[in-house]
């Protein structure tokens, strides 16, 4: 009867340096080590463009557009009472400096009511997003003033729009904006006696001026509406429109 032949361990007979399985998994070893260097290589390289790129600052082109997209968004992110300061000054004739006060700022800020009809068309034709309005009172309490900021795209359409504002003449312009249990009260449409508009950048700010009992208008420009209508309007656009230093890394700013 044949026996079986055990072999010790450690006892068989060594593969031979040709032995091809050998190579194989010499070569797959290999493989895997260079993939790994290869791997840890490429992450390397995109941890150090990340970092670069995180802590870089904005490009001239980065902070230009955040420039504009700050101002341009100003007539939504600012309070309404920094869009119309409490307060204005203003000079009629070689009288002292006198100040304006507002009596009150609309809620209704659609554009095609914020103007006549010829004027409200050629606004929203051009795109307008929004009119904000207030009134004003002089310091006397004779003159009322009604300021409008109207709201466009950009810088091109805003300056199409303003040459559609009547120069110095109250209509069709901006609508006035009384406010019932003020001295304003009486100021309606009828009573404009003179208007005003002005532009820089995305924003028209336009005005118009009269009585505040709401007189009807007169013939030919009266002199102190005249006057005081456009002062006001370019103190409610100076800072609206004025540029602001970029910083990055407040809220408010995206660069």
């Amino acid at each position: 009867m044949a026996r079986a032949e055990i072999t010790d361990p450690g006892t068989g007979p060594e593969p031979a340096c040709g032995d091809p399985s050998d190579g194989w998994r010499v070569s797959r070893r290999t493989a895997a080590l260079v993939a790994a260097s290869a791997c840890a290589t490429v992450l390397v390289v995109a941890g150090v463009r990340l970092s670069a790129e995180l802590t870089r600052g904005p490009t001239p082109a980065e902070r230009a557009a955040a420039t504009a997209a700050e101002l341009s968004g100003r007539y939504r992110t600012w309070p309404a009472g920094r869009v119309f300061p409490a307060e204005l000054p203003y000079t009629l004739g070689q009288s002292s400096p006198e100040t304006a006060r507002r009596v009150g700022i609309g809620t209704d800020t659609r554009c095609e009511t914020a103007a006549d009809d010829p004027l409200a068309g050629s606004l929203t034709a051009r795109g307008c997003r929004a009119v904000l309005r207030a009134t004003y009172l002089d310091q006397a309490q004779g003159l009322a003033v009604t300021v409008g900021v109207a709201v466009f795209p950009d810088e091109r359409s805003a300056r199409e729009a303003v040459a559609w504002f009547p120069d110095g003449a109250p209509r069709p312009g901006l609508r006035a904006l009384p406010f019932a249990g003020s001295v304003a009260a009486r100021f309606g449409d009828a009573a404009r006696q003179a208007s005003a508009a002005a532009q820089r950048g995305p924003y028209v700010v336009a005005a118009t001026a009269g009585y505040a009992d709401g007189r009807p208008a007169l013939r030919g420009a009266q002199a102190d509406p005249a006057e005081l209508a456009p002062q006001l309007a370019r103190g409610v656009l100076r800072p609206l429109a004025a540029p602001a230093k970029v910083r990055c890394g407040d809220r408010e700013w995206r660069c």
